[in-house]
């Protein structure tokens, strides 16, 4: 019987670069995501019989829903990525609260909800699992104009260790990977705020952080992919509560 993997924020990026490998690994994919269409159309680009879904990760119940859809379809789950996420920018002292508000709802409680929601359908199964969940080099080190979504990254450590504590007796193993510099729409949008506050080229910022990596290029989502899949195989086993760095060597001084 196939693995089946949900990933959700796969409908782009990095979740879209995930759900992929995860497939080219032998898993059935689900491919979950705010916008459906653009899971399904990920979804249909994989093939081998992944399916697109909606999810919104700031709402528990969506998220309840969505493992429970996945499970009607393909009878189990094995592995939930918790990849949904997203950034904001600006000075921690001009946060607005709505702001501060989503941000949280999606990259800490979406999380939270993925971990439960998942940790009761292994136990459920009473097969053991995999979570996995999205964390950042900002989860290590809070970054200037990035306070909130470094609060955010340094909760995602928190709840991955002291899940992996609790879950561990039902052979339910919880770790987060941390990206550096991807290149995705989300450092788009973060290159296009820091050259707005800084009054700097498009492209400036971007360049600025690419240089400070010792491989000497930007991250793609299939980097960070294959320390997922990695995660998500049954070669770490062993492997829980960990928050690993993938990020190409970015210095830091």
């Amino acid at each position: 019987m196939k693995r089946v993997a949900i990933v959700t924020g796969a409908g782009q990026g990095i979740g879209a670069g995930i759900a992929k490998q995860l497939a080219a690994d032998g898993l059935t994919v689900a491919v979950a995501d705010l916008k459906e269409d653009n899971a399904k159309k990920v979804a249909a680009e994989i093939g081998q019989g992944a399916q697109g879904y909606f999810v919104d990760v700031a709402q528990k119940q969506s998220v309840f829903d969505l493992v429970a859809a996945v499970v009607k379809d393909f009878e189990h789950l094995d592995v939930m990525v918790n990849n949904a996420g997203i950034a904001k920018i600006g000075p921690l002292i001009d946060a607005e609260e709505k702001d501060i508000s989503q941000i949280l709802d999606i990259n800490v409680k979406g999380d939270i909800y993925g971990i439960q929601a998942a940790a009761k359908q292994f136990q459920k199964q009473k097969t053991g699992g995999k979570i996995i969940n999205a964390c950042s080099i900002a989860g290590h080190q809070g970054f200037e104009m990035l306070g909130i979504y470094s609060a955010t990254k340094f909760a995602v450590r928190g709840l991955t260790q002291t899940a992996a504590q609790e879950l561990a007796k039902d052979k339910i193993t919880v770790n987060a990977y941390c990206p550096g510099i991807v290149l995705t729409p989300m450092w788009d949008q973060i290159d296009a705020e820091m050259a707005k506050i800084y009054n700097l080229p498009l492209g400036a910022s971007l360049q600025k952080n690419i240089d400070s990596i010792a491989l000497g290029r930007g991250e793609t989502p299939a980097d960070v992919a294959n320390l997922v899949s990695f995660l998500a195989d049954p070669k770490s086993d062993y492997i829980t509560g960990q928050s690993i760095i993938v990020d190409g060597g970015i210095d830091y001084a």
